[in-house]
């Protein structure tokens, strides 16, 4: 019943089965029955030093044998792990390079740069404001007389000569 089903639909489609399979036996005759392999199956990690691995964690765990089959699969594992890794770092990268600054479709919301300046600018006016009172009060401190000799005193007379050099 199901073979009708797909005579119907491939007769309404004008395809006759019968003459495509002896079409494509005719053609294809000597690849018919044979299995094609790209490439060779090679383990992607170095054989016997995996195994060494594996074994040694199996015996932690009292397992005795690990078959040769479980170190191509891990093999196999591991390099399609890598492989996604390494195909969504390079995305992560690509998205990291496209630029939205001219596209209109984007709005910018912060502009960080500018910020980060504005900070640089209002630390360097407190700077400056700090260093001009403390070269007050060492200008007072040098200019004012007092007649007894106060250590600080003359320890701040001592710092004014110098800024004032």
């Amino acid at each position: 019943r199901d073979d009708d089903d797909i005579n119907d639909v491939a007769s309404m489609a004008g395809v006759n089965l019968n003459e495509e399979s002896a079409r494509i036996m005719a053609t294809n005759s000597d690849l018919v029955g044979t299995q094609i392999q790209s490439c060779k199956d090679e383990p992607f990690l170095a054989a016997i030093p995996l195994h060494k691995r594996i074994l040694e964690t199996a015996r932690k765990l009292g397992i005795t044998d690990v078959p040769a089959e479980v170190v191509t699969f891990i093999s196999h594992a591991t390099q399609n792990r890598l492989r996604t890794v390494i195909e969504k770092v390079t995305v992560i990268t690509q998205h990291r390079m496209e630029s939205y600054k001219d596209d209109e479709w984007y709005e910018q919301a912060t502009d960080v740069r500018s910020q980060l300046k504005f900070f640089e600018q209002l630390e360097r006016l407190e700077k400056q404001r700090k260093d001009e009172q403390e070269r007050e009060i060492l200008l007072k401190a040098a200019k004012s007389r007092s007649r007894q000799e106060d250590p600080e005193q003359a320890r701040l007379k001592q710092k004014a000569k110098e800024v004032s050099r």
